[in-house]
């Protein structure tokens, strides 16, 4: 992660990039308002997260559309490739592997890893599926750089140990527990039924 910029702003930069992406012609500017208005945040919010990037905003004009996405883009990484890998190719590993979004972000899912024979040597949206037992051997030929989580809590611990092993310095983990993990690896947690618990209440 970038070491200046605080971590909530760093979540909104894909939003804003997805945003000017979907926009149908690429060309003019876009202010700092409009961006606001269109996914009803703070004009000042938008504008000190934009600051982060290389972009230039003109007063009165705001900013070239091609070179602030191009300036996200650059931010976020998505022009460097970086491979990642899933542990746990059932209901949700299998949906992340048919994902075509990751591409968007650099990001290309070149395999899976389980332990279920019957999932062994198959392939999941054209993407192997390969025997966790040689997972060092994997993410070594493969180049991996990010892993994902998608085993029961149980054994989610004993993934993310694992994966250090392997040399994975960043997980994104969708199992419903906190891993312990060293001072060198970063992990994000996505429980959905806490999001889902959060958004019922609110």
């Amino acid at each position: 992660m970038k070491s200046n910029i605080p971590v909530t702003s760093l979540q909104r930069l894909p939003v804003y990039l997805n945003y000017l992406k979907s926009i149908g012609s690429q060309e003019g500017y876009v202010s700092s308002g409009a961006i606001a208005r269109a996914l009803n945040m703070g004009e000042v919010l938008v504008r000190k997260d934009l600051a982060y990037t290389s972009a230039e905003g003109k007063t009165r004009v705001g900013y070239k559309l091609t070179e602030l996405i191009s300036a996200l883009e650059e931010y976020l990484g998505c022009n460097d490739k970086k491979n990642a890998v899933i542990f746990g190719a059932g209901g949700l590993g299998s949906a992340l592997l048919a994902y075509g979004g990751f591409s968007n972000y650099g990001i290309e899912v070149v395999a899976a890893f389980d332990n279920d024979a019957a999932k062994i040597g198959s392939e999941i949206a054209g993407r192997p599926v390969l025997d966790a037992k040689c997972a060092q051997d994997g993410v070594k030929r493969l180049d991996v750089k990010l892993a994902v989580i998608c085993v029961p809590a149980k054994y989610a611990q004993e993934v993310s140990e694992n994966l250090v092993c392997c040399g994975i310095k960043k997980i994104l983990n969708f199992a419903p527990v906190l891993l312990k993990v060293p001072g060198d690896v970063t992990v994000r947690n996505v429980d959905v039924a806490a999001n889902l618990a959060i958004l019922s209440s609110m």
